[in-house]
């Protein structure tokens, strides 16, 4: 069954990404969601085509959304993230990708996260390993500290955690980026390009974090919220650090210190 939910999952993410690359290069309508974040006309219309195809083929699911839900009254729960990299897009610039899991009773069983820019197809069923183009990937062996270890910070405009002075320390003993897509950051780190990841975001979060979280521990990484504790993926999150799992609990020591939200 797995299987059969993995192949709706690409199907999905194929038609989002055919979606967003034939709106590219126009002028991208768009307007400001209440966390002043971007959305766009392609985020509600992928999120809305995926509602669609979960109530013909399994009515019985759920479907939580960036954009919009369905159903909150079931144990399997699809969770999409239409466009992660919105603020990338609408500039033009190709840091973008499609987001979904199924997360059963709020743990994710099948992932996948589609890059139309590169046609990359991300992809991992519980307990079967992660993939990318049907090649096995795996994260790296990096240590905190190494030359070759590099970290990714999203920025967000809340009151979580310190950002700055968390990237002030976090310098010292790494690489630091800002690429502008959470998801696109965890397939590097699923890839062994990145090492780290940390996500603020909270509300609607674990629309960013769950097909995420499944392709980087099934890649042999370490997903846990701000506080280093596992969560649920069918509901709003406490962030996320995202790793190749080596030092990760070197990385949770430097952000607890920074968290405005003890």
């Amino acid at each position: 069954m797995y299987n059969e939910y993995l192949e709706f999952a690409k199907e999905i993410a194929l038609y989002a990404g055919k979606t967003m690359m034939e709106c590219y290069n126009d002028t991208i309508d768009l307007n400001y969601k209440e966390d002043k974040t971007v959305v766009t006309l392609v985020d509600k219309q992928i999120n809305r085509y995926l509602i669609e195809k979960v109530k013909e083929k399994y009515p019985m699911h759920a479907v939580n959304g960036e954009e919009e839900s369905y159903n909150s009254n079931s144990e399997y729960v699809w969770v999409c993230d239409p466009l992660d990299g919105t603020g990338m897009y609408v500039n033009h610039i190709p840091v973008f990708v499609f987001s979904l899991a199924l997360v059963h009773n709020g743990e994710p069983i099948v992932g996948v996260i589609y890059n139309p820019n590169e046609k990359k197809m991300y992809y991992a069923i519980k307990g079967q390993g992660a993939y990318c183009n049907d090649i096995k990937i795996s994260v790296n062996n990096n240590k905190f500290g190494d030359l070759g270890y590099k970290t990714n910070v999203e920025i967000f405009n809340n009151n979580i955690i310190d950002e700055v002075s968390l990237i002030k320390e976090l310098k010292n003993n790494s690489k630091i980026s800002s690429i502008g897509s959470v998801a696109r950051s965890c397939m590097a780190i699923a890839t062994g390009d990145f090492s780290c990841d940390i996500f603020p975001g909270t509300s609607h979060g674990n629309c960013d974090i769950a097909a995420s979280y499944l392709i980087v521990t099934e890649a042999g990484g370490k997903v846990t919220n701000l506080y280093g504790e596992n969560q649920r993926y069918d509901k709003d999150i406490k962030g996320s650090i995202i790793s190749n799992g080596i030092s990760h609990n070197d990385i949770l020591e430097i952000v607890k210190k920074y968290l405005l939200e003890k």
